[in-house]
């Protein structure tokens, strides 16, 4: 790392942003802007949600795109709390079987396994010995972006998929300068992409942008004008669905045009659960959602908030409460449609589970889905909030940067790897099988912290979402910090391998290694992408993550 992406060597501060029309937070300042304008041009939280995530495709490709899955956690003007939920499944031929098969037959199944992300499979390794593939055909599930955002717009908003899409597509075939840590995340597809489409798309004279160059994306750019124009269908059963099978089957992979055609996007009911008097809504499975509830109702149990602000037992609580809602929720949460899932959300399960809490960490518990793919991804977040009432937590994900390395034809459409979350273990809850869908990190999230209080927010990351979701609320709730006092504070993360990552900023390091954590110090860059809209009476306040390169703006 060159210092690009370290924001630690900034001595710049914001404060929190208010208005009372409109507020938009997200991580890229052109794509705030973005659904900014669709708010000035009349529309609401939901059309400017789609506008923004759209515009976050081409300013920041290396965290989402069309080739991915998009989420929503809503409270409607009206008072309805809802989310929507649209991800797709394994293809109808991905049996365990077949990708066992089909690895075991790849000239170098090394390739789908990156040594940057901890796996060292060797090129011969076959039969048991293999995991989910982290990149290639194997790991793409059918991407809901395109039909989740006309869902949105048909749904709950007031103006057309195209008006929502037309700063996107100005964006892509206009032109934008790249900004710092967008820039350096670049880099990697340097790496990743081998074929020759995919870093056309992507790569300039064979290189990732600098800070500051302008680039264009015109394949891209196509792509979203054709969906403007046509719809969603033009991505699942058009010529960019044709582009997205031969990719995918040309690199031995098993999706078909059925697979896309049959998918559809589902409103869904929140789970929720209350933490010291605030409401807190979170998607169900097969998202995180039921990971954050129970890691705040064992806070709220043990009286996690109650210790002083910066002393290691506060840390210690809630990285213990947050350790065993990872220990049920990562071997519970998959695809409902599946597998029954236990009341992880209940107090009085929470009640059963704080007695494990003592002084002292508790060991060597299991965390985590069979494979270690999930824990640092990272995608982009968005808040929204309208003049109407309306606020949105909006997610557009391609799991983990630019996804599988795969690029759709000539479409510059890169594909998710979210199939990584599966396991090729068929004893475990979430083992691949056709039409399911995998778990996924991905929560936005809605609370009520008072009778007209509400507040749409999220952390982007990996594992660190629903720790971010704790992290954040405390701050607000607990300690009764405003909005972007809540995200600028030293965080710390509970990590898969039983250490206790954290910033260098987090006081008591010394003393929470005197209590038994392994303890290190991370870079910024892995405490998560936090980002927040509050409305408070018909004010509007919004804050967006110091580790990022957004802001909040409003009008």
């Amino acid at each position: 790392m060159d210092g690009t992406a370290d924001p630690d060597r900034f001595d710049s501060r914001r404060s929190t942003a208010y208005a009372n029309r409109g507020m938009v937070a997200t991580s890229q300042p052109l794509a705030a802007e973005a659904g900014l304008s669709i708010l000035r041009d009349g529309g609401n939280a939901f059309d400017a949600a789609v506008a923004t995530a759209a515009a976050l495709n081409v300013v920041e490709p290396t965290s989402t795109g069309l080739g991915g899955d998009v989420f929503a956690l809503y409270r409607t003007a009206d008072g309805e709390v809802g989310a929507m939920r649209s991800c797709g499944p394994a293809p109808a031929e991905a049996t365990i079987e077949n990708v066992r098969g089909a690895l075991e037959d790849a000239d170098d199944v090394s390739q789908y396994y990156p040594e940057s992300r901890g796996y060292a499979v060797d090129g011969d390794a076959g039969g048991d010995e293999l995991e989910m593939p982290f990149l290639g055909p194997h790991a793409v599930t059918v991407p809901g972006t395109a039909r989740g955002w006309e869902a949105t717009i048909e749904e709950l908003g007031t103006l057309s998929l195209a008006e929502a899409l037309e700063p996107a597509i100005g964006y892509a075939t206009e032109g934008y300068p790249v900004s710092p840590i967008i820039a350096d995340h670049w880099q990697g597809a340097e790496e990743l992409f081998t074929d020759e489409n995919a870093r056309e798309a992507y790569l300039f004279d064979g290189k990732a942008p600098d800070v500051g160059q302008t680039v264009t994306l015109p394949r891209l750019g196509d792509s979203l004008r054709q969906i403007s124009e046509e719809g969603a269908d033009a991505f699942y059963e058009g010529e960019i669905a044709d582009a997205i099978v031969e990719e995918i089957q040309s690199a031995g992979g098993f999706m078909t045009h059925e697979d896309l055609a049959e998918f559809s996007p589902e409103f869904v009911e929140p789970v929720s659960t209350t933490y010291n008097g605030t409401e807190v809504y979170e998607l169900p499975p097969n998202n995180q959602g039921l990971v954050a509830l129970e890691a705040l109702n064992i806070a709220e149990e043990i009286g996690a908030g109650e210790h002083e602000y910066d002393s290691p037992e506060r840390v210690h609580a809630f990285a213990e409460a947050m350790k065993l809602a990872f220990v049920d929720g990562h071997h519970y949460v998959t695809d409902p449609e599946f597998e029954e899932i236990p009341p992880l959300a209940s107090k009085e399960y929470a009640r059963e589970r704080a007695d494990a809490i003592g002084d002292t960490p508790i060991q060597d518990p299991e965390v985590g889905v069979p494979t270690r793919a999930a824990e640092d991804a990272d995608t982009v977040l968005l808040t929204v909030g309208d003049e109407e009432g309306n606020l949105v937590s909006y997610i557009n994900s391609r799991f983990a940067g630019f996804g599988s390395g795969l690029v759709a034809g000539d479409t510059g459409i890169a594909l998710q790897n979210r199939g990584a979350s599966f396991s090729l273990d068929p004893d475990h809850p979430n083992s691949l099988e056709p039409g399911k869908r995998p778990f996924h990190t991905l929560v936005p999230a809605i609370a009520k912290l008072d009778e007209d209080d509400w507040l749409a927010f999220g952390v982007m990351g990996g594992y660190m979402q629903p720790q971010g979701h704790v992290q954040v609320l405390s701050n607000l709730v607990d300690y009764g910090m405003d909005l972007q006092e809540a995200l600028d504070r030293p965080r710390w993360r509970y990590r898969e391998d039983g250490s206790l990552g954290i910033e260098e900023r987090l006081p008591g390091a010394a003393k929470l290694a005197r209590k038994g954590h392994d303890v290190g110090v991370l870079p910024p860059v892995m405490f998560g992408g936090a980002q927040a809209v509050r409305r408070n009476g018909e004010t509007l306040s919004g804050a967006t993550e110091p580790r990022k390169d957004g802001t909040p703006i409003g009008y």
